[in-house]
């Protein structure tokens, strides 16, 4: 049935753009429905406003954060509007210098702080609701109540129809990231080359979705399933573990004795390629909702040891590469484990919501959410 189907988290996020459109067009036609029937004076800055407080909000805990700063923030542009209307200002020109001032103040207030959209629309609201400077209170009441209009339809549509929630973004591009580290690292086990085209493009995308996650923290932290703290440490884990398969990758041998000697390290491409499965079923676990079990097993470096500690060239100089490539495996291993660790100690991570979205589905483990070309965001 279509109805379960878009309800389905995974369905929402892979087409998150088409239901933003769908939900900006719904909410222009409602704002323009009501516009219309109820003959409302100077109606076009409440379409305006719809569109404008739907450009940034694509998920619940957007609206909750951005929505309550354009509420403040138009309340508050329309209030000093009407105040400068109504005011017995015995020259003209006074209501565009008092507009002016006020703009100032919440320019200087909201500078560099979380809620310089408030003073966005403070602004917007402000500009709207004094027009030409006129002195006409009717007119400039009907402009406050167009742009209060068209904020809560947008807000409301944002909020009801099929609503995005930021928790569950951040949930599948956290799982696209472990599949994308799990492949990185795989390949690196079973390449026998330098790194191509399509590792570089895993890279960056991985980059880059860290890049997104870190600006979903303050949404996520509005819908209260995770607190800030929490996510500062699921996207610090992220990155080190990003930046410890990058040097992997980047590993270069100067001599081919460092080479051989590691693959002559009995068990550590089997411990490698375990490492990789987990990071695999850990991205599955998280996709779907499900409680953390994943158990990741460190590297035995003390079976590598003499190999490591003692490798030479030919020439009898010291090879330090054994060993740093070694440590670098532990610490993703480490890294790996001090993720899941953090993650299964977070109590509403687990989501039945989710298990049940997947099992509808036919979810299987190991299947990432979207395939290449088909992401949409």
């Amino acid at each position: 049935m279509i109805l379960p189907r878009l309800r389905d988290p995974h369905f929402n996020y892979r087409h998150r753009r088409k239901l933003h459109v769908l939900r900006v067009l719904l909410a222009l036609s409602i704002t323009y429905a009501v516009i219309n029937v109820f003959t409302i004076p100077h109606s076009s800055w409440a379409l305006v406003s719809t569109i404008m407080v739907m450009g940034n909000l694509p998920h619940i805990g957007g609206v909750l954060d951005k929505g309550r700063q354009r509420l403040l923030g138009t309340l508050l542009g329309a209030g000093w509007g009407l105040t400068l209307i109504l005011l017995p200002l015995p020259v003209h020109q006074l209501v565009p210098a008092g507009a002016l001032a006020g703009i100032g103040v919440a320019t200087w207030i909201t500078f560099g702080n979380r809620h310089g959209y408030s003073g966005l629309m403070f602004a917007i609201s402000l500009l709207l609701v004094i027009g030409d400077g006129s002195h006409d209170l009717g007119l400039g009441l009907w402009r406050a109540f167009d742009v209060l209009l068209g904020t809560l339809v947008g807000i409301a549509v944002t909020v009801l129809v099929l609503p995005q929630k930021a928790t569950d973004m951040m949930r599948f591009m956290l799982a696209e990231n472990l599949d994308r580290l799990a492949r990185l690292y795989h390949a690196h086990t079973s390449a026998t080359s330098s790194v191509d085209v399509d590792t570089r493009a895993l890279l960056k995308a991985t980059s880059a979705l860290l890049v997104k996650q870190r600006g979903l923290v303050d949404a996520i932290h509005r819908e209260r399933r995770l607190r800030r703290d929490e996510l500062d440490d699921i996207i610090s884990l992220q990155r080190r573990m990003l930046s410890t398969v990058e040097l992997l990758l980047e590993t270069h041998w100067t001599t081919r004795a460092g080479h051989d000697r590691i693959d002559a390290m009995s068990g550590l491409r089997d411990e490698q390629h375990r490492l990789a499965r987990d990071l695999g079923s850990l991205a599955f676990q998280v996709r779907t909702g499900q409680p953390i079990e994943v158990r990741i097993s460190q590297f035995d470096l003390q079976r590598h040891a003499e190999l490591a500690c003692n490798a030479r060239t030919d020439s009898g100089r010291a090879l330090f590469s054994p060993s740093g490539y070694l440590w670098l495996n532990r610490e993703l291993a480490r890294l790996t484990d001090a993720l899941v660790e953090r993650l299964g100690s977070l109590a509403r991570l687990p989501s039945k919501r989710l298990r049940s979205a997947s099992h509808r589905a036919g979810a299987t483990e190991g299947t990432a959410p979207l395939e290449k070309g088909t992401r949409d965001d």
